[in-house]
């Protein structure tokens, strides 16, 4: 699989569970070592330099799991210090966040007292305390309720118009419709297309291109 990024995009990386979409994001964290090739990011390489190019990236996985006892307050203090945030920025930068998602109301509460829509707010916040460049956001509206997930997309969009980078890996057709640039579809570990969502609206729409060519892996998978 091979792809490329531009600065202040938003890039899909599309496919169907199971496809690969989170094992890519990962490689490109530097969680997970592949097999071969590599990551570049700024031109960094993930295999060479990993805690650098983690610096420039925020990383939102459903696989993070915060502990029931601590509470959205001290998590943000305790990831900030990790992720090396000046302290006379994390007071001010909580505030904003914290109101941005509605977390303020639940700052002192145990997690174990938070929903599960307001944990993913927790762990988006959680993902970007040092506000670096590059997002990578796997299914960030998975389990959120209409408005919660309106709130990630609008915060998405936001990102974009101050040059961020985004990274959104997602098997919901319209999420990638609505807000990405480009996007890539994976299917079986595999990147089988990728073009601007212009592009494709000029021939057909996403769900079509999507399963044309989802039709047309499976039916030349069949004949190997």
């Amino acid at each position: 699989m091979s792809f490329s990024v531009k600065k202040g995009e938003i890039f899909g990386l599309l496919g169907p569970n199971g496809a690969g979409k989170t094992t890519a994001m990962r490689i490109a964290a530097g969680l997970i070592k592949s097999n071969s090739g590599d990551v570049f990011i700024d031109g960094i390489s993930v295999r060479d330099n990993k805690i650098e190019v983690q610096r420039r990236i925020g990383f939102l996985s459903e696989e993070l799991r915060l502990e029931d006892f601590f509470t959205p307050d001290y998590l943000f203090n305790f990831f900030a210090a990790l992720r090396e945030v000046p302290k006379d920025t994390i007071h001010r930068r909580k505030a904003l966040l914290f109101e941005r998602f509605g977390i303020h109301n639940y700052a002192y509460k145990q997690v174990a007292a938070l929903s599960n829509g307001m944990r993913q707010m927790v762990s988006l916040v959680l993902s970007i305390v040092h506000d670096p460049p590059l997002l990578l956001f796997d299914e960030p509206t998975n389990g959120l309720d209409v408005v919660a997930a309106r709130n990630v997309i609008d915060f998405l969009r936001e990102m974009k118009e101050q040059g961020k980078t985004i990274i959104l890996s997602t098997h919901i057709f319209n999420l990638v419709e609505k807000i990405c640039d480009r996007v890539g579809v994976i299917i079986d570990g595999r990147m089988l297309y990728s073009d601007s969502l212009s592009a494709i609206n000029m021939q057909t729409n996403l769900e079509e291109k999507f399963f044309s060519l989802y039709d047309e892996y499976c039916s030349g998978k069949g004949k190997e």
